[in-house]
């Protein structure tokens, strides 16, 4: 990437390299040679709590798993708008995610991992979720780019029939999983249907200095 350094590399166990790059006080984190989250746009992903809540609405103790920290922007929406008597998992199963957090991307973090409503787990998200009956009023996915395992083949778990399955199992009636997505998925959304949910499809705009790109998030309701 033209201006920026390398300045951090992790694994993605059982998965693929990341770079975090860096240029002046804008970061973006490559997954292989892909642009996986950038701080240059966030809109998107920071939708993904505040427009849950607006579905869900607020709830006495919420319980929320959110799959994957990233560059937190999804945390810090959750955690403005949730109740001071919720609770947020963060699955974050790559350690020097959390690494980067607290060392050249703290001012973005701006203490949001230490708020008392969180607990973070170093653990897959999947496993979290096959482990839950009637945990959560809301869980949130931004593990990849897209309902495939593009970080890791495992993850095309969370994604099919089974995994489906698994997150209606986990949700409390009337919860939402909700799911980041770079690209429209239409036979995901069918697979969303097919397991009983009640399937919106939002699109989000947002424009850096590279232009106009648009995001998809499914928001997917238990009955």
């Amino acid at each position: 990437m033209d201006g920026h350094e390398w300045i951090a590399t992790a694994h993605v166990p059982d998965g693929v390299e990341m770079r975090l790059m860096q240029r002046e006080d804008e970061f973006t984190i490559l997954l292989a040679n892909a642009e996986l989250m950038s701080t240059r746009a966030s809109t998107s992903e920071a939708a993904l709590a505040s427009m849950t809540f607006a579905r869900l609405g607020a709830r006495v103790g919420a319980e929320w798993l959110i799959g994957g920290y990233g560059m937190g922007y999804t945390l810090r929406a959750a955690l403005a708008v949730i109740g001071s008597d919720a609770n947020v998992i963060v699955a974050e199963i790559v350690p020097e995610i959390i690494a980067w957090a607290h060392g050249p991307m703290h001012k973005l973090t701006a203490g949001c991992l230490d708020d008392p409503r969180i607990m973070l787990v170093n653990e897959d998200v999947a496993m979290l979720i096959g482990a839950a009956r009637q945990a959560y009023d809301a869980i949130l996915l931004d593990v990849d780019n897209g309902p495939d395992g593009l970080s890791r083949p495992a993850n095309d778990n969370l994604y099919d029939r089974a995994g489906l399955r698994a997150a209606m199992n986990a949700l409390r009636p009337r919860g939402i999983l909700a799911v980041w997505s770079a690209y429209p998925d239409p036979a995901f959304a069918l697979r969303l249907g097919d397991a009983g949910f009640e399937v919106h499809e939002t699109m989000i705009y947002e424009t850096d200095e590279t232009g106009a790109a648009s995001h998809v998030i499914w928001f997917a309701q238990k009955p």
